[in-house]
């Protein structure tokens, strides 16, 4: 493939709704928490479960999905995956207890693995870095709309038809964008790799590397004290402010308006403050945000609070994104596979640990917790990029 392609040459539409299905499925669940709590005769920490059982097999499935994209082809591993993500999602509809939710989460899970990190790789394949970020950008503004849609429509279901039918909303959206990727596949160059699956030189090459190693620990970290962390505020919301579930939708979607924010700033925030810049003010806004929303008597304060995580978040996450294309460039699926899988092991270690604070200390003192370790761990980052660029 000649990586220098156009950029319009890109199927950057179907690409972006691939990534707005998967991050809505991982979402959507959020301001349900409550509604399936009650539905099972449980309590939100327990069904809390069906956070971990999503995200904790999307991240070890990126171990298998990422070097079959690199030896068979990313675009077609993106196909398979969207038509086994909308049978696992459309099965959840049916279930009858919450075990059996949580058996079809973890497929619908494991197959949403190979959508937004492959898809991720191919755009490394087909952009040179100076232009990659920006790019990545506006792949991600599906994962952004969804941030934003995916709270009011699991709020309005919540309080209307119930939670079963946003399952199988999104079944029917999956399979539309497999058809129109299956439609446009053969047209489109597709790089391979014949010695890139499961080849175990690739993953000592990641352990090994001077900044692959840490960036891949940041991944982690990344999972484990942000994303880990966020869902927990819908129920916080609902049950400190008595909030509905559709005003607490709402109110999620500003996550989404502050990541939309980003990808309609990048290409010019990104030259000005440079990757280090990008994390430290990232980092801080996510903290601020979360130090706000915590001493704030009124749910409604969190509508800027949550702008301020959505842009935060992605300011900081976009730059280890970027990054992370660059790791292995060529087993870019791999690289970029091996840095999702462990995110969201971290976000799954963080949903439980955050779990655990609540129970133990209450939802204030464990955001504020989670505040600081946000802002030490951008501190870190920001050291760690800054040795790299002195480094060139």
């Amino acid at each position: 493939m000649n990586t220098s392609r156009s950029n319009t040459a890109l199927p950057i539409g179907l690409l972006a709704a691939a990534g707005f299905l998967s991050s809505a499925g991982a979402r959507v669940i959020d301001p349900l928490l409550h509604v399936i709590a009650t539905d099972f005769a449980t309590t939100v920490p327990i069904v809390a479960v069906v956070i971990t059982a999503f995200t904790l097999p999307y991240g070890l499935n990126q171990l298998v999905l990422g070097p079959v994209g690199d030896k068979y082809g990313k675009l077609r591993v993106m196909l398979g995956a969207l038509v086994a993500y909308a049978v696992a999602t459309a099965s959840c509809a049916l279930a009858g207890n919450l075990a059996s939710l949580t058996f079809l989460r973890a497929i619908a899970g494991a197959s949403s693995a190979g959508l937004i990190p492959v898809g991720l790789a191919y755009i490394g394949d087909a952009v040179p870095y100076e232009q990659r970020q920006v790019t990545l950008s506006r792949f991600l503004t599906g994962v952004m709309v969804a941030q934003m849609v995916a709270g009011p429509v699991g709020g309005l279901f919540g309080d209307t038809i119930g939670w079963r039918g946003v399952f199988l909303v999104l079944a029917f959206g999956a399979m539309i964008v497999a058809g129109l990727l299956a439609w446009r596949i053969r047209g489109l160059p597709d790089r391979r790799s014949a010695n890139a699956t499961f080849n175990p030189r690739l993953y000592a090459r990641l352990a090994r590397g001077a900044f692959s190693r840490p960036l891949l620990i940041g991944a982690m970290l990344d999972g484990m004290i942000m994303a880990g962390s966020f869902p927990f505020i819908a129920p916080y919301l609902h049950d400190g402010f008595g909030l509905s579930y559709q005003r607490v939708g709402l109110v999620l979607a500003c996550f989404g308006l502050g990541a939309l924010v980003y990808t309609q700033l990048a290409s010019r925030i990104i030259p000005r403050f440079g990757e280090p810049g990008m994390v430290t003010v990232g980092g801080l806004l996510m903290s601020a945000g979360l130090v706000v929303g915590m001493t704030a008597g009124s749910g409604l304060v969190f509508v800027l609070v949550e702008l301020m995580l959505g842009l935060g978040f992605f300011m900081l996450h976009g730059v280890l994104q970027a990054r992370a294309t660059e790791m292995l460039p060529d087993a870019r699926a791999t690289a970029v596979s091996s840095f999702a899988c462990v995110l969201f092991i971290g976000q799954s270690l963080g949903a439980a640990s955050m779990g655990v604070l609540i129970q133990l200390y209450g939802y204030q003192v464990a955001f504020l917790i989670d505040a600081a370790a946000i802002f030490v761990m951008a501190l870190w980052l920001r050291a760690l990029l800054r040795n790299r660029v002195a480094q060139r």
